[in-house]
């Protein structure tokens, strides 16, 4: 699955010369948290979030800084502060540049991407630049809640297809494969039996049977091997 079949369209967005009284009632209004800023030609320049409006409200800019505070701080942030403190249009205070994203990217690359960077959404772009959606946390959270809620073993084949994913799974990783594991697979009911390096190891194991589409539960019989140093 892409971003271009769980992303939000149309886009709600605003042009760079929006005044920010109008993009405080557009956000209130229509219960959105940020608003992708575009020109005339639908290419994205910025995005206003609440998070950029937020300290106008806390009234930030209004508090005195010390004189340690002006002496360390960067000429160059100082302005920009200031715009988005006292700015007037939706260029004066959106973040850029923007993460975006493509139409065929991942679930799993928009979610990392979503983590790593510690945002909660991602415009979807197409191959010349243009905005033609918006991926959001809630948007992805949906997919993966309902993957795990409707995937059933007649979705996902015999009990031996299920085997085999959780085999290439663990195959994919050191722990799953330091040492032997055996999987057994009945209507769907995953039974583990061997050792696992360790109980971390042995807990991923059944994670990744867990999530592997039509598996209802998971037996988890694996033990832990214990290894003694030689004696010299």
């Amino acid at each position: 699955m892409f971003a271009r079949n769980i992303m939000t369209k149309p886009v709600i967005t605003v042009s760079p010369d929006t005044p920010v009284p109008e993009i405080v009632s557009m956000l209130v209004k229509r219960s959105i948290s940020a608003v992708p800023v575009v020109t005339e030609s639908g290419k994205i320049v910025g995005i206003v979030s609440e998070g950029d409006l937020i300290h106008r409200v806390r009234g930030d800019h209004e508090t005195p800084r010390s004189w340690r505070l002006k002496l360390l701080s960067d000429h160059v942030s100082d302005p920009r502060e200031y715009l988005k403190s006292h700015g007037r249009k939706a260029s004066d205070v959106m973040s850029q540049p923007v993460e975006t994203t493509t139409e065929f990217s991942s679930i799993g690359e928009i979610a990392a991407t979503l983590e790593s960077r510690g945002i909660k959404r991602l415009p979807v772009v197409d191959k010349d630049g243009r905005l033609v959606g918006i991926v959001s946390r809630a948007n992805v959270i949906q997919v993966l809640v309902g993957e795990n809620g409707t995937q059933s073993v007649a979705d996902s084949g015999s009990d031996e297809k299920i085997r085999n994913n959780i085999q290439n799974e663990l195959n994919d990783h050191s722990w799953g494969t330091g040492l032997f594991v055996n999987i057994d697979v009945e209507d769907g009911v995953v039974r583990l039996w061997g050792m696992a390096d360790t109980d971390t190891a042995r807990k991923a194991i059944e994670l990744a049977a867990l999530n592997t589409n039509g598996v209802e539960s998971v037996e988890n019989n694996l033990g832990i091997a214990r290894f003694s140093a030689p004696r010299i």
